[in-house]
């Protein structure tokens, strides 16, 4: 698939800010299964400092600084990107969640999609007995390891209500997990605290789904906005695989990634320091357009 992708974050703020500070990760990179044709990446006021680096998990991430009295700030995208599908993997196929358990806690891999960075407790998924207790019951002895994933993923979608106003950004998953309801940020954090407390390597992932389904299917939860995924390790022969609770589906074509890292704390759309008063306003918006396909080639005799 091939996708034109429109993205626009608008922040409003009741009084003037004259200095503000910002980290932005809203710029797709070529990852596996991920092609980055071209991007564009624009702020408004025009900072007068403007740095981009790539973080320890290769997501790109821009660094600004504003001096200009605003009360306004926006961000946009454009981009073209193609995302392949992944390999089919049989559920049932591959090593056991306990052979996986200890080969990821074996590795002495350090590089950065390593599973050694994402077993343990992070900044904001805390490990907490309930999420295990409850996550366990899909991982009885003996069972594939992307077979009991996907079981998950399932129960998730099943006893879980997506509602945004139940939860924000700050929300603990284990609050979430009591409530049973949230949204693509929750659910993401409760499957990944319940692995995580099992001793399997799970990643958080953020970025943008399709927009408008293929004929025939339901619009995906969450594609108008950012959207927040899990990346589960099954071994080293399967790799990542992409999980998203919220849709309760494989990660195959409809979802683009931004930034990967062990919570949502690494992969923040956008952070900083807004020097100001009062509340703000947030208005996100985002368009990730299938192109058609391209005929195939003739050639000729």
């Amino acid at each position: 698939m091939k996708y034109d992708i429109h993205q626009s974050t608008a922040y409003s703020y009741a009084s003037s800010v004259p200095v503000a500070r910002h980290v932005v990760r809203m710029v797709p990179v070529d990852r596996p299964n991920q092609r980055v044709v071209a991007s564009h990446f624009v702020v408004e006021p025009e900072p007068v400092e403007w740095t981009e680096t790539r973080d320890f998990f290769g997501n790109k991430v821009v660094h600004i600084r504003i001096e200009t009295p605003h009360k306004s700030f926006t961000v946009k995208t454009r981009a073209r990107v193609e995302v392949d599908a992944p390999a089919a993997i049989a559920p049932d196929s591959g090593p056991s969640w306990e052979e996986t358990r200890e080969a990821a806690d074996e590795s002495l891999d350090l590089s950065a999609l390593s599973p050694a960075h994402f077993l343990f407790a992070s900044p904001v998924v805390p490990l907490s007995e309930p999420i295990t207790s409850w996550t366990a019951e899909s991982f009885p002895p003996g069972r594939p390891m992307l077979a009991a994933c996907i079981d998950l993923m399932t129960r998730v979608f099943t006893d879980f209500t997506y509602d945004s106003r139940a939860t924000d950004v700050s929300t603990p998953a284990l609050e979430a997990f009591t409530m049973r309801r949230g949204v693509c940020q929750d659910f993401a954090h409760i499957m990944i605290a319940g692995l995580r407390g099992l001793g399997l390597p799970a990643a958080y992932v953020s970025g943008f789904l399709r927009t408008e389904p293929p004929p025939g299917k339901e619009r995906l939860q969450g594609a108008d906005a950012t959207h927040a995924w899990v990346a589960v390790w099954c071994g080293e022969e399967i790799g990542w695989q992409g999980l998203d609770p919220t849709n309760d589906l494989l990660v195959a074509t409809d979802h683009v990634v931004l930034a990967i890292g062990r919570d949502y704390t690494d992969v923040a759309p956008i952070g900083g320091v807004v020097f100001g008063s009062g509340k703000q306003k947030l208005n996100v918006e985002v368009d990730v357009i299938p192109l058609p396909a391209e005929p195939p080639a003739v050639s000729k005799p």
